[in-house]
């Protein structure tokens, strides 16, 4: 069996795992647990007591905070604390972690305080230690991080930690186009 046929079907029984579980009729709080997920080069992520709205994963950067569907969390430095400066374009490759309401439970594992927070579209998003939250597009599977040092909307953009500081890798640029002579670059100076 090929690795993207592996992947396709780990995937699909995760998903059909996770919808059994959100269907359930159950009304205490959720269990909190542990779980494999392999597309990431071996990843392991613990689930929040939270219902998932955050959990945390070791990737190729250590110890990372990751969204419901165990994709990596970023901050961007042009944030402040309690204040997100990503507009609808930053939005369209950084979406925001959504918050369940105004408030979010602790989260197992992770020492920073989680909170609520506004994004620029005005809805409720998730913040560690005040670091609005956002997962990049660019991650097509969980444990990936190619969101990692990139530079673009006014800041870096860096992994959280449990403790809600930022992984700090080696920046770099986000990527531009090559060009045989001229003037170059092209495609709105994003890169992605």
């Amino acid at each position: 069996m090929s690795g993207s046929k592996f992947t396709v079907r780990v995937l699909g029984a995760t998903a059909t795992l996770m919808l059994a579980a959100a269907c359930s009729n159950s009304t205490t709080s959720p269990v909190s647990g542990s779980r494999s997920v392999t597309p990431g080069g071996g990843t392991s992520a613990t689930k929040s007591a939270s219902g998932g709205v955050l959990g945390v994963a070791t990737t190729s950067l250590g110890p990372v905070l990751v969204d419901s569907k165990g994709f990596t969390v970023y901050m961007l430095t042009a944030d402040t604390p309690g204040h997100s400066t990503c507009s609808a374009q930053c939005l369209k490759f950084w979406p925001l972690v959504l918050a369940p309401g105004t408030t979010v439970p602790p989260v197992q594992g992770v020492s920073a305080a989680v909170t609520a927070t506004k994004a620029t579209s005005g809805a409720s998003m998730v913040a560690a230690a005040g670091w609005p939250l956002y997962t990049f597009v660019k991650d097509k599977a969980p444990g990936q991080v190619a969101g990692e040092g990139i530079k673009t909307f006014g800041g870096t953009w860096y992994a959280v930690s449990p403790s809600g500081t930022p992984v700090m890798k080696a920046a770099k640029s986000a990527p531009a186009t090559t060009s045989s002579g001229g003037s170059g670059g092209g495609g709105g100076g994003y890169g992605y």
